[in-house]
């Protein structure tokens, strides 16, 4: 009996990983129970079993007791203890092995299905995956792998609750550092990541050491590295941006795959404006306005896209106003008076030619404008009349002259 007894807890202590002595105490507590209903005892004797050699140890005032002669109702008393004291000691066991576990990768298989929640058995032990973790549009059956991020581990009792995801952000940074050893020996350093499980993911790397591309480590040789995590990820997109601190400059990268023209800070209202190509504008936004909203949650400010081309027409409108309304009133004063002078010179060659029909009604400047060139010949035509009438005066006066 004591022989049994001590390979007993020795094979719990390597099935269950529960240590010996607590199991010791809980045989020491169930035959306690035991011996206290088969002799009908107020208190609870004190028991304690030999480490060595198995044998009840009872304290003082309590006769040696032999664990035959309990009976059946003891001995499923002291049964059930036992089997409470286990599970109690293998769920501390799980606790404290699963806590250290939180925020890494584990892979187990799945078990079951309830109400949309994945219910997986890694090792031993099984863990919970909520719908609200799952990637969506994911699909799974009944024993195949899967790989999930330990977010929380809990103690309900004598059960440990482990929590599992696999759409937070540590996810697939756990995933980056398990394919890219650069990320491992601190080549490459990951400064942030923002993701929206089953759309798009954005992480920030940085290089330390000037020699390595961060982002060409990332990806890989013809893109195996960053292949394998967006298998894993279900197809998610995955854009590997670089690390600046400087703002704009980190804002430009994140916006990705979109090409951006400027961008401008506003620090009082914690604002950023981004302007980009009239044709990047949709890309910019992204799916529902997904890459944006990363984007703003990488810088940690608000993000306003604007077109480049319409803040131009904008621009033009509303700022020369004021200049456009000195040059408009100079130019109608100098350029008018070539166009009248123009004008008008129409309008006297046509009232000179001779084509303008005159049967319908003279005119009346053309009328003197005539009459002005014959007018001159006839006062040059008067002058030599009344010379000759003097003439001829002097010429009688001479006459009578003579004639006297």
């Amino acid at each position: 009996m004591n022989g049994e007894l001590l390979r007993l807890i020795d094979s719990i202590h390597r099935d269950k990983g529960i240590d010996k002595e607590i199991i010791f105490e809980g045989l020491e507590t169930a035959f306690a129970s035991a011996v206290r209903k088969h002799y009908e005892l107020l208190d609870v004797p004190e028991i304690k079993i030999d480490r060595k050699t198995g044998k009840l140890i009872t304290g003082e005032g309590v006769a040696p007791i032999d664990p035959s002669i309990l009976g059946r109702i003891a001995a499923q008393t002291a049964k059930q203890v036992i089997i409470q004291k286990i599970k109690e000691a293998e769920g501390d066991v799980i606790f404290i092995k699963m806590e250290t576990k939180i925020n890494d990768i584990l892979a187990g298989s799945v078990l079951r299905f309830e109400r949309g929640n994945i219910i997986i058995t890694i090792g031993k032990t099984e863990a919970f995956l909520p719908k609200s973790e799952q990637i969506p549009g994911e699909t799974y059956r009944i024993g195949e792998r899967i790989k999930a991020l330990v977010v929380n581990v809990k103690k309900q009792g004598s059960k440990v609750k482990i929590l599992l995801s696999r759409t937070h952000p540590d996810f697939v940074r756990r995933l980056f550092e398990l394919e890219i050893p650069e990320i491992v020996d601190k080549t490459v350093e990951i400064k942030m990541i923002v993701r929206e499980g089953g759309g798009r993911t954005k992480i920030a790397v940085a290089s330390n050491n000037q020699k390595v591309d961060a982002t060409g480590a990332c990806v890989g040789v013809r893109g195996v590295r960053i292949r394998n995590i967006v298998d894993e990820l279900g197809g998610e997109r995955v854009d590997i941006i670089e690390w600046d601190d400087d703002l704009a400059t980190l804002i430009k990268n994140a916006m990705k795959p979109a090409e951006v023209d400027a961008v401008e800070l506003d620090e009082s209202t914690k604002k950023a404006k981004v302007f980009v190509p009239g044709n990047q504008l949709a890309l910019a936004i992204g799916k529902k306005g997904q890459n944006i909203r990363l984007v703003s949650k990488m810088a940690q400010w608000d993000i306003d896209v604007v077109s480049s081309e319409e803040d131009e027409e904008v621009t033009a409108e509303a700022a020369p106003a004021p200049e456009e309304a000195a040059p408009t009133e100079e130019t109608p004063a100098e350029e008018p008076k070539p166009d009248a002078s123009a004008d008008n010179e129409e309008t006297v060659s046509e009232s000179d030619k001779p084509e303008t029909p005159a049967s319908v009604e003279p005119e009346k400047e053309p009328a003197a404008e005539a009459a002005d060139p014959v007018t001159e010949p006839a006062e040059s035509a008067t002058e030599p009349t009344e010379s000759s009438e003097e003439e001829k005066k002097e010429a009688s006066a001479d006459t009578e002259k003579e004639t006297k």
